[in-house]
């Protein structure tokens, strides 16, 4: 037995035991009652786990792929479709539609006419390319640990454009700011990050590359898709010029509901690029119309109520959990994690001291071998890079017992 078995094997049989002396008695000791509390929080740090059923059989550490749905989302959802069943109340559409609005910009430092409902966090990353005047010999810059999506959509429009795409290498697990500093000029158009990076985790602080790009007149857009959720935040001082995120990771909801954040500032100027019936605000004669101002006129077409249900829902449980503690529970849990994995000699892809809820290694063991005996113990990971890197995201319902079942599997292996 190696020493990370034996202090598991330790921890757990001390807490077995007692658990089978109090059993035997009507009353607990104060101490034993004590040590039962005790267990109980650090088995449900956050008090969410009976709203998780993925818990019951999994450990499930796979939030950055897709989070579980909780059971007040699942709900809520259940309720609309009873709702489209029955027509009983179909106002309740449209008043969900706004609360939802309304909860993402109280909680996410932002205002509600600052908010609008895409599809998916590719439809944000494209209709900021599309709405900038781009001139041949501008350029924009992003980094190697962002999202493919960007990359797709930026070099499709460097061809048509005539634009630059600089590209930041990464350091040690990191997009420095001194890099991109050293990258962006008069011509910069966009800084282009993932927030938190699907990769390994890596966290920007989203003020300094602001800062950096706002110096030279252009615009920073940030993939929030593995950061909302996660941690407190505001956008207005974060500095974001537009953030857009989706629903069916941290934020627990569902596909299909996409919450984009643009900056008041740029709402006159900022255009669609596609048009419909979800942006008139008034009818005017001989078939003309006049457009919502607000980031609403991004809404072209009907949503998709069923996800914006489920953002509503997931969007108050959140609130209730606290973002705060979501993140102190997650980041302590991660950093535990990091420190776990290098000393089982595992080289870690994620900064050491970073502030996010995802971890990345680079096992150098047989991923088949790994993934199997992973998968029969019930964990639930991402392997990435031809299935060298692991990829483990620890959500607000994970626990320590969670995380030892992945480490007692590679301490074994290792």
């Amino acid at each position: 037995m190696n020493d990370y078995d034996r202090r598991t094997f330790l921890r757990r049989t001390a807490a077995a035991g007692i658990a089978a002396s109090t059993a035997s008695l009507s009353l607990p000791s104060p101490a034993d009652a004590a040590a039962l509390s005790t267990k109980t929080n650090l088995d449900d740090p956050l008090g969410v786990r009976a709203q998780f059923p993925v818990t019951q059989e999994l450990a499930y550490l796979n939030t950055a792929s897709q989070g579980p749905m909780p059971r007040p989302v699942q709900e809520a959802v259940t309720s609309y479709a009873e709702e489209r069943m029955t027509f009983r109340d179909p106002s309740r559409q449209q008043a969900t539609f706004e609360r939802a609005r309304e909860r993402f910009a109280s909680l996410f430092g932002a205002e509600r006419d600052e908010v609008a409902f895409l599809y998916s966090t590719s439809d944000a990353e494209n209709l900021v390319a599309n709405a900038i005047d781009w001139k041949p010999g501008d350029n924009l810059v992003v980094d190697e640990l962002h999202f493919v999506t960007a990359f797709v959509v930026f070099r499709e429009l460097e061809r048509r454009a005539g634009v630059e795409l600089r590209i930041v290498p990464a350091v040690d697990g990191r997009a420095r700011p001194e890099d991109y500093a050293a990258r962006t000029d008069a011509r910069t158009r966009l800084i282009s990050v993932a927030w938190v990076s699907n990769r390994n985790g890596f966290r920007h602080h989203l003020p300094t590359l602001a800062e950096i790009v706002h110096a030279r007149g252009g615009y920073l857009y940030a993939d929030g898709i593995q950061a909302f959720g996660t941690f407190p935040t505001n956008l207005h001082a974060e500095g974001v010029d537009f953030a857009c995120g989706n629903g069916y990771k941290w934020l627990f909801a569902d596909f299909g509901c996409a919450p984009l954040y643009v900056r008041r500032k740029h709402l006159d100027w900022m255009q669609p690029d596609r048009f419909g019936h979800g942006q008139v605000a008034e009818t005017l004669p001989d078939n003309r119309y006049e457009l919502t101002r607000t980031a609403s006129k991004f809404e072209y077409a009907n949503p998709s109520h069923a996800s914006i249900a489920a953002m509503d829902a997931a969007l108050g449980f959140v609130t209730d959990v606290g973002l705060d503690r979501i993140a102190r529970h997650t980041h302590n849990l991660a950093g535990d994690l990091r420190n776990e994995l290098v000393g089982l000699g595992r080289n870690l892809f994620t900064p050491a001291d970073n502030p996010s809820s995802i971890v990345s290694c680079y096992h150098d063991l047989d991923p088949e071998v790994l993934g199997s005996a992973l998968a029969r113990e019930g964990v639930r990971f991402t392997f990435q890079e031809d299935g060298k890197l692991l990829r483990i995201a620890v959500g607000m319902f994970n626990n320590r017992d969670d995380v030892d079942r992945l480490l007692q599997i590679i301490a074994r292996m290792v």
